[in-house]
């Protein structure tokens, strides 16, 4: 294979651009590091994708001089070199596969740009076309290092783009999933500014892309949450791993950078089964302009997308057409406070706290952040065991007000309901907001995780394992998801699958804490050497009281009596300098029989409103009490009676 004259302009697939005048890699017009021989090994391949290039054509082309010491060795690590530039996976290869002992061949469409600007497809006819490759941009300046403002509108116009493609575009698309709804999931945006502390920005508009593309139209769009796909940060599993794992037909992936006063955003959509790049975009504003532009950038997508796929154009959807720099910081603070909030840990729930009212001061308007706000506080009375009603009047004033500014926010009814269910024992009220807030976005699966639990405590436990499967389609990484589905086995009696479940969980990961129900499980199963093994080994963490509480219960009901009392002494000394939610010390009591110590916890929890009595209809922990008539004045105290 003789090295021929090379074309001047640059070849372009995917995210990557080639340039042949300075023999440059590139993606989303920022250089990649790619020495010459493997640069050259590429080149080979981009002139004619889709056939494969013998190893002894490379060899002719690439060591013509016989400069190699070792054929074999080089050539492997220039293709190694090569795929690791891309990003790519020997296994499940997207761009350089290998041919058996023959040679290699690129897989992508690739789309040869002279010098002259017409451009020349270089693809399969059957493959579709990628009308909106990047160009090769000039090497970045320093990223600046001052703070950066969000540029919010930027979900918006990508979102609207691509929804001409799954609303309006081919048949294909809309049938490549079950029932004709086709799954997507939008990847984590690589933050390419060179500083770790911006992660907030890019992690920020992922799950802005993931509620602007789940919103477009749910019953034909499913999108996954973004616990799930967060999972894949940092991570360089091959597409069609990801696709399997999520359950999806398609992903969107992208980054963003800022330089000084501009900010760079691309993204690339990405079928699964061939991983075929479908549609690819950069751009390029100006933060003064951005607000000014994005109406237009909105329909110049959605323009290109109808012509590339031969479809008459839709309307393009609504985008919020402008933002004072005041809600920009706000929004910025909004992101951060997002971040803290799914660490889901006392430490993070009071960052987010902190973040959410900056956010709210800055932007007295911004529902949004009023509903993480709710969150934030509605959970922190449970993971702190802090009694609930110190966080009650908080959260249903942020709830009330986010809902106050937009009726149509689900994430505020979705919080609304968690605290009318939890503080008020209003079960009648919850539900109706957790149906409200499915029905604004059936694609939120916070809404159907929490109802699931909802129908849970009501004992609806068919409803609630359909509930908290939708849940898990929508968040199939979800570890909280997953616990809370063994949780519902465990209190309809079904403690074989619950403790199948459990189990999964913790080999994802060993410490989570929600998952120590299973302890419960092995209780109520009998499995007694297998409780206490698992309890005798879970560290406190930050939650000592539910700890000894699940101490003092599995050796109670394990004959254990000396070490359960020994452990109830413990919690009685905690309690007195700080004091805790006093279902934990029922607990304690309920292994050790004392069913007068118990149900004196249990109503002093009442008083305090402590929302663990939501679960005293179907626990099947409760179940030595439940001939007692104090505990069904409860259960009709908390609207549980039968």
């Amino acid at each position: 294979m003789a090295s021929p004259a090379q074309p001047q302009g640059h070849y372009s697939f995917g995210m990557f651009t080639v340039d042949l005048r300075s023999g440059e890699l590139r993606k989303h017009g920022i250089r990649v590091k790619l020495q010459q021989r493997p640069f050259q090994l590429l080149v080979a391949l981009l002139e004619t994708p889709g056939e494969t290039v013998t190893r002894e054509e490379l060899r002719q082309r690439l060591w013509s001089d016989g400069t190699f010491v070792n054929f074999d060795q080089s050539i492997s690590s220039s293709v190694n070199k090569l795929r690791n530039a891309l990003n790519d996976s020997s296994t499940h290869p997207r761009f350089v596969e290998t041919v058996g002992s023959r040679g290699y061949r690129f897989l992508a469409d690739v789309r040869l740009v002279p010098a002259n600007g017409d451009s020349t497809r270089k693809d399969s006819p059957d493959k579709v076309p990628d009308e909106s490759p990047l160009s090769a941009q000039d090497q970045p300046r320093p990223e600046a290092s001052r703070r950066w403002m969000v540029p919010l509108a930027t979900a918006a116009i990508v979102a609207s783009a691509l929804a001409g493609f799954f609303l309006w575009g081919p048949s294909r698309a809309r049938s490549a999933a079950p029932s004709g709804r086709v799954m997507l999931a939008v990847l984590p945006f690589d933050n390419l500014t060179g500083d770790a502390g911006q992660d907030y920005f890019s992690d920020g508009l992922t799950e802005e892309m993931i509620t602007q593309m789940g919103r477009l139209d749910p019953q034909r769009l499913g999108v996954i949450a973004r616990t799930s796909v967060m999972t894949y940060k940092h991570r360089q599993e091959a597409i069609e791993q990801i696709g399997r794992e999520l359950g999806v037909q398609y992903v969107l992936e992208g980054s963003v950078r800022r330089e000084a006063d501009k900010v760079r955003i691309a993204a690339q959509l990405i079928q699964v089964k061939d991983q075929t790049p479908l549609w690819a975009r950069q751009y390029d504003r100006e933060l003064k302009d951005l607000l000014l532009l994005q109406d237009e950038i909105s329909q110049e997508i959605s323009d290109e997308t109808q012509i590339a796929f031969a479809n008459k154009k839709p309307t393009a959807p609504a985008v919020q057409s402008s933002l004072t720099p005041q809600a920009y910081d706000a929004y910025n603070l909004y992101l951060q406070g997002q971040f803290f909030l799914n660490k889901r840990t006392v430490k993070g729930l009071n960052e987010a706290i902190q973040y959410f009212e900056q956010a709210t001061a800055k932007d007295p308007n911004f529902a949004r952040a009023y509903a993480g706000l709710a969150d934030s506080y509605a959970l922190m009375g449970g993971y702190s065991g802090v009694p609930q009603a110190h966080f009650a009047q908080k959260a249903r004033a942020a709830a009330l007000r986010a809902l106050e500014i937009d009726e149509a926010l689900p994430e505020a009814h979705t919080a609304l309901a968690l605290i009318v269910e939890n503080y008020d024992w209003d079960w009648q009220t919850a539900e109706k907001e957790y149906r409200r807030a499915i029905e604004l976005n059936p694609n939120y699966a916070t809404a159907h995780h929490w109802y699931a639990e909802y129908l849970t405590w009501r004992g609806r436990f068919d409803e609630a394992l359909q509930e908290s499967e939708r849940a898990r389609q929508l968040d199939p990484l979800s570890l909280i998801i997953a616990t809370d589905n063994a949780a519902i086995l465990y209190d309809s009696r079904q403690y074989d699958r619950a403790i199948k479940q459990f189990r999964y969980v913790l080999q994802m990961e060993p410490n989570f804490p929600r998952a120590g129900v299973i302890a419960e499980a092995y209780v109520q199963k009998g499995m007694s050497a297998e409780a206490i093994a698992f309890v005798e080994k879970q560290p406190p963490n930050d939650n000592a009281p539910w700890h000894l509480a699940y101490l003092a219960y599995v050796y109670g009901r394990s004959g254990r009596q000396a070490q359960a009392l020994h452990t109830i002494d413990k919690m009685l000394a905690l309690n007195r300098q700080e004091e805790f939610d006093p279902i934990a010390l029922s607990w304690a009591y309920i292994g050790v029989g004392n069913k007068e110590q118990a149900l004196a916890c249990l109503e002093k929890a009442y008083s305090q409103r402590a929302n663990g009595l939501t679960a005293l209809k179907v626990d099947p922990l409760y179940d030595p009490l439940r001939d007692d008539s104090r505990f069904q004045a409860l259960l009709q105290l908390v609207g549980l009676a039968p």
